[in-house]
């Protein structure tokens, strides 16, 4: 007569990387945050509670952490769906948008209007519609194309008008 087996082997490496990302985002879905992970023996008792108690299972959970490669916050929390590398890009990107000053603006009610031009002239030009007394506050953004200049503008039929009476001046 053979016996049965009862004892559970232990997760796989992607097994438990998958237990913790599940762990980590219920947390911060439930509490808008990490505020309990910050070291693989935080998430041991929800191992142990699956599989039996050992070394192996240790290691394997910090296999798993350290495969995952997951950046902690300045309280050194774990910080889920981002890789070090990300959150250093996203870190960087955050330095460079505060020390500019930087400010969100939407273009959703802005228009185009495309001045063709040949490329030659389209940096030059753009400088000088950048620089008009008369443009100022009546545009959003341009934008040098291919075969000239976008201007992202709320004020569509103003810009043309202007536009036009200048190509037709001589």
């Amino acid at each position: 007569m053979e016996t049965e087996n009862t004892t559970r082997k232990n997760p796989s490496r992607e097994t438990c990387q998958k237990i913790i990302k599940r762990i980590l985002v219920t947390e911060v879905l439930e509490k808008g945050c990490n505020e309990h992970f910050r070291q693989a023996s935080d998430f041991m008792g929800y191992f142990q509670s699956l599989y039996p108690a050992s070394d192996a299972l240790t290691k394997q959970v910090q296999r798993a952490i350290k495969a995952m490669d997951m950046p902690r916050d300045e309280r050194g929390y774990f910080i889920v769906n981002k890789t070090s590398e990300q959150f250093e890009q996203d870190k960087e990107i955050s330095r460079l948008l505060q020390s500019g000053e930087a400010s969100l603006k939407s273009l959703a009610e802005s228009e185009p209007v495309l001045i063709e031009v040949p490329t030659e002239l389209a940096d030059y030009l753009m400088y000088t519609l950048s620089s008009s007394i008369s443009l100022k506050g009546h545009y959003d953004t341009m934008v040098k194309a291919y075969n000239g200049i976008i201007i992202y503008t709320r004020e569509r039929s103003r810009i043309l008008s202007y536009l036009q009476t200048l190509l037709s001046t001589n």
